[in-house]
């Protein structure tokens, strides 16, 4: 997938768009200024003109000749004038010289150009243009008439590329190294409010809610992204504490049916039937037991108190017994003369304890022994739940603890007890892993905190 490109590139870009398109129009808009003052009269035209139309005959006499652009200058200036004067003083005259102007002779024959004319707002004498030129057989003075033809459309064109190349290309090189420079600085800067969002962004966690982005001093234009993202976690939270409660209510009103099933399957007759009716009635309260761990594990901390992992062992291998005998397991309990303090939430260390020694007499092959181990090794308690099945294949010991994860497809059970498990340790701040059995078979190792440092032992 191609990357998009920065907000600083998109703006960089888009702004240098945008200042060549204003500078253009800004363009356009200075020549049609001219245009409408009439600076687009081009005042050396007519000058231009009587130049390459100038001759002068075999006696020495001056005229000028048929030309294109002298018709096309007579027909815009119908009372088009001139004086035309020469190195020798002879003159060429045409038109209704003004009389201002008429009398001016050889007075000016050593000005090199010069324009005639008025002050300003005073509109009552014409102007004129006197201009000295090489008429290819000598210089002459031309005398004529300020007011030339518009200017040609490749003139026009030439003035407008000129003005292109002298005020408008500069100014933007000039402004697009200012925008180069500037606009990372002011992205960077106007971003940098977004900072706090950003860091309380990364620090969302799924297992806690009620957590929201802040609003205050973000910018207009992100702001509405901010609310979007606020309100999608409120209905994270709403859908959350919807699932939550049903749980609750599941498990509490799926504990009396189960408890009266299983009262009334005790009072039967000692049947195959009835051993097999008993384990499925024992995975049905396993499942609602984990409905309500789900519901424990809600609460962000743990209750810790003071324990001895080696009381809540025993209490757990004294309430299994008799659904391990009834497995065909023997079931054995290994601990520490001394006590294995930690800090913890006595029920749900003692739901760890339930589901490690239920997946092992459901998953053991119904044979063997499932022991019990409690221990210290370093700072830790450890809590091990071995049994003498199959195993684990290395390959799925991580995915284990993965919820709705099976080893077979079609296995029995809900694929949560062992995901709670992990999450229950991780909340006492400790670590829980499957590795193989001394004798063979899966054996489950749980090391949490000592409350209390101990030196190394071995149970």
């Amino acid at each position: 997938m191609k990357a998009a490109p920065s907000l600083r590139a998109r703006l960089l870009w888009r702004m240098l768009g945008l200042q060549c398109l204003l500078l253009t129009a800004f363009g356009v808009l200075v020549a049609l200024s001219l245009h409408a003052a009439n600076v687009a009269v081009d005042e050396d035209n007519a000058v231009e003109v009587l130049q390459n139309a100038l001759q002068r005959d075999a006696h020495g006499r001056l005229s000028l000749r048929d030309t294109a652009d002298l018709r096309e200058l007579r027909e815009e200036m119908p009372r088009l004038w001139y004086v035309i004067r020469d190195e020798a003083g002879r003159e060429l005259r045409h038109g209704p010289v003004p009389a201002e102007f008429a009398g001016i002779g050889g007075a000016l024959d050593r000005v090199s150009q010069a324009r005639l004319g008025y002050l300003f707002g005073d509109d009552r004498i014409a102007g004129a243009r006197l201009k000295r030129v090489d008429a290819g057989f000598g210089e002459v003075r031309i005398l004529t008439t300020e007011k030339g033809r518009v200017m040609s459309a490749s003139r026009l064109m030439w003035m407008a590329l000129s003005l292109f190349a002298t005020l408008i290309l500069p100014l933007l090189a000039v402004m697009a190294l200012v925008t180069a420079i500037a606009t990372p600085m002011v992205v960077r800067w106007s971003l940098r409010s977004l900072e706090p969002v950003i860091a309380q962004a990364r620090a969302l966690d799924v297992e806690r809610r009620g957590a929201r982005l802040p609003e205050a001093g973000v910018p207009d234009e992100v702001r509405p992204l901010v609310s979007a993202v606020n309100g999608a976690l409120a209905r994270y939270d709403d859908g959350f504490e919807r699932r939550r409660r049903f749980l609750a209510d599941a498990a509490h009103e799926l504990r009396t049916p189960i408890a009266i099933l299983s009262a009334r399957l005790e009072s039967m007759p000692a049947l195959p039937e009835r051993e097999r009716l008993l384990q499925d009635v024992a995975r049905m309260s396993v499942l609602a037991e984990h409905l309500l761990d789900l519901q424990r594990l809600d609460r962000p901390e743990p209750q810790l108190e003071a324990l001895d992992l080696g009381e809540i062992g025993q209490r757990v291998a004294a309430d299994l017994a008799p659904l391990a005998i009834a497995a065909g397991y023997e079931l054995a309990f290994d601990a520490l003369a001394r006590p294995v303090p930690v800090n913890g939430d006595a029920l749900a260390l003692e739901r760890v304890l339930v589901n490690l020694v239920q997946n092992a007499i459901e998953y053991g092959g119904n044979r063997g022994t499932v022991t019990i181990r409690v221990a210290i090794e370093a700072s830790d308690g450890v809590v091990e739940v071995c049994d003498e099945g199959p195993g684990i294949p290395p390959a799925h010991r991580e995915h284990v603890f993965e919820r709705f994860f099976r080893l077979q497809p079609h296995e029995r059970g809900a694929g949560v007890g062992l995901n709670l498990v992990r999450d229950i340790v991780r909340l006492h701040r400790g670590a829980v892993e499957a590795t193989d059995a001394q004798g063979g078979g899966a054996c489950f190792r749980v090391a949490l905190p000592l409350a209390a440092a101990r030196g190394k032992g071995e149970g």
